[in-house]
């Protein structure tokens, strides 16, 4: 058999054993989610809510966006059809509820004469652990942010959230490519960076300045106890890529459960979570730690192509991702590689752990698994196993994610990065930057 035929038959393999594993991550996640009901959000996890109706003339309307804001929370619902919403909220204490004018009926808008911003309106949880707030709809003009601007600010906010992503799909890709794991675990990886943050600054009582390098250190040390007591054995077992994915698919739902029996199924915040945001341009507001954050994904993602191109265990990741047998020939410790790879893979998901959590915002239990799928669909769509295709490929699931807003509900923003992972396994599995003979 020729080394192209063998280049072949070694991608169909990886291809299958790829498309396997991310259609069951979705099924396993659509068959979990469960349907979203159009008029209520998050009162199964919450023991406190804000509540109201939105009607004209005694006339319900439907479809109407709520949004509830305080403590760092965030949470958007849109009305039944008898005008009623409900959104679950973590703690009691000062909200803001604002009511979007622009999904209203033409003509119609938020009535009151004394106030210049009758649509937002301040709600507090008291002893009864729940707020009611009603909107007087009726005729007059309103206030509109022109399609132009909504734009300007949702690609703003996809770029954060892509960079964010970028994080954890390179060290994803980077174990795949090194490894040929799809580790379903990495989501844990995620989360596991923002509670140590949490468990550092907030039951230690570090500034969030010196717990989130410390947290990061932690998630490298996590990620070498995993290599060290779990794949590397597995490794030399000759355990088959298939059974790896199912003993990540089971390692996965096992921290998951340890982190809520830990932290229980409430959500906590990090200090600075709650900064306020600081008008830019047009209609884009980003706080503080808005762009902290993206400066330093830029920064950490050219350090790492830094090391990939210009270091030498850089280079030898990726001759060891290119053909691992080939590399050990050459005298690469493949080994050594491998396990500097877990442990750079296991920083960058924690340090995303950390930014996911102030973007969100909010720390839970289950905050990685919420963004498994964006990940593993960034990393297919950029290219298996190649660390700079999955950068690509979470800026333009990012952007995607944050865009389709514009045109369907926020509680269904995340079924976009669905269809691209489907259609580039269907279209073009390589990815944008894979090539078919090659992986890594």
């Amino acid at each position: 058999m020729t080394t192209t035929r063998i280049r072949r038959a070694r991608w169909t393999k990886r291809s299958g054993v790829l498309a396997l594993a991310t259609l069951t991550a979705t099924l396993a996640l659509t068959l979990l989610a469960g349907p979203a009901a159009a008029d209520d959000i998050n009162l199964d996890k919450y023991d406190f809510k804000v509540v109201g109706n939105v009607k004209l003339n005694s006339v319900p309307l439907e479809d109407i966006e709520i949004k509830v804001d305080g403590g760092g929370y965030s949470a958007e619902v849109k009305t039944d059809a008898e005008g009623r919403w409900a959104i679950g909220v973590p703690e009691k204490g000062d909200y803001t509820v604002t009511l979007n004018e622009d999904t209203l009926p033409t003509d119609i808008a938020v009535v009151d004469e004394a106030d210049d911003s009758p649509n937002v309106k301040e709600v507090s949880i008291g002893p009864s652990g729940s707020a009611v707030m009603n909107f007087f709809i009726g005729r007059g003009e309103r206030n509109q942010t022109s399609f132009f601007d909504q734009l300007v600010e949702r690609t703003v906010n996809g770029l954060n959230f892509g960079l964010m992503l970028g994080l954890a799909a390179i060290g994803l890709s980077l174990v795949y490519g090194t490894t040929s794991i799809s580790n379903f675990a990495h989501g844990e990886m995620v989360t596991f960076g923002a509670l140590a943050t949490l468990v550092m600054s907030g039951g230690l009582g570090v500034p969030i300045w010196g717990a989130i390098p410390i947290a990061i250190l932690l998630s490298m040390a996590f990620g070498y106890v995993l290599d060290a007591g779990l794949w590397r054995p597995l490794r030399k077992r000759g355990v088959g890529v298939v059974q790896l994915m199912i003993v990540s698919i089971g390692l996965s739902l096992a921290l998951r459960y340890i982190f809520q029996f830990f932290i229980g199924g409430g959500t906590a915040q990090l200090p600075g979570a709650d900064s306020p945001k600081i008008k830019l341009f047009g209609s884009v507001s980003l706080s503080v730690v808005d762009m902290t954050s993206m400066g330093i994904s830029v920064v950490v993602i050219l350090a790492v192509a830094w090391w990939l191109v210009r270091t030498r265990i850089g280079k030898a990741t990726r001759a060891v991702a290119d053909n691992p047998s080939l590399a050990a020939a050459s005298g690469i410790d493949v080994d050594f590689v491998v396990r500097v790879v877990w442990i750079v893979a296991a920083g960058l998901a924690g340090l995303s752990g950390i930014l996911w959590a102030y973007f969100r915002p909010g720390i839970r239990w289950d905050m990685g698994a919420q963004i498994l799928l964006l990940i593993f669909a960034a990393v297919t769509l950029g290219g298996l196993g190649t660390a700079f295709g999955a950068l690509v490929g979470s800026i333009v699931i990012g952007l995607l994610v944050e865009l389709s807003t514009l045109w369907i509900s926020s509680d269904l923003k995340y079924v976009g990065a669905l269809g691209v992972l489907v259609l580039v396994l269907l279209l073009r599995p390589q990815g944008l930057l894979g090539r078919k003979e090659r992986v890594g």
